[in-house]
């Protein structure tokens, strides 16, 4: 399917409380983990690219030129894409964890983001005290369930009448 997912992640659910989410880094604090996040944290982009995506990229809210190109480049490309745009939460996560006000979380982007285009999906791609890598991960070109049911299904019919 033609379906471009962009998923905004402040590393928890910052709308209800900021409580804990499948984002949230080891150690990370939240109104729900006060002494800490034990679980290990989603890895958005490897999803998306085990489930088939085509493009895979992430990017911070701080690095807005090379967001505005992923999108474009998504919304020209068939099928599934996917984008992790990075975004600072100052009162449920940048609070809890010391990260400061929103204009702090940019700086930290800043200075903390690597920009690794070409990366595998499959590594570690940051943390509280790591680098977060970015970049564009994987563009690959696949056909589409519509072309592959075109094709597949509905010619074979097509050429039997």
């Amino acid at each position: 399917m033609d379906l471009t997912v962009i998923c905004v992640n402040n590393y928890n659910f910052g709308m209800t409380g900021g409580q804990v989410a499948p984002t949230t880094h080891r150690k990370a604090r939240t109104s729900t983990t006060p002494y800490g996040n034990v679980e290990y944290p989603f890895n958005l982009t490897h999803l998306a690219y085990a489930s088939g995506a085509g493009y895979v990229a992430r990017w911070t809210t701080f690095h807005a030129r090379y967001l505005i190109d992923s999108i474009q480049r998504c919304l020209t490309k068939k099928g599934f894409n996917f984008i992790e745009v990075i975004a600072p939460c100052p009162t449920g996560y940048g609070r809890a964890n010391r990260l400061g006000s929103g204009l702090a979380q940019m700086k930290v982007y800043r200075d903390r983001c690597v920009v690794r285009n070409g990366v595998p999906p499959t590594e570690e791609t940051g943390g509280l005290d790591v680098p977060i890598v970015v970049g564009e991960f994987v563009d690959r070109e696949k056909r589409t369930f519509l072309d592959l049911y075109w094709e597949e299904v509905l010619d074979p019919i097509a050429g039997e009448g």
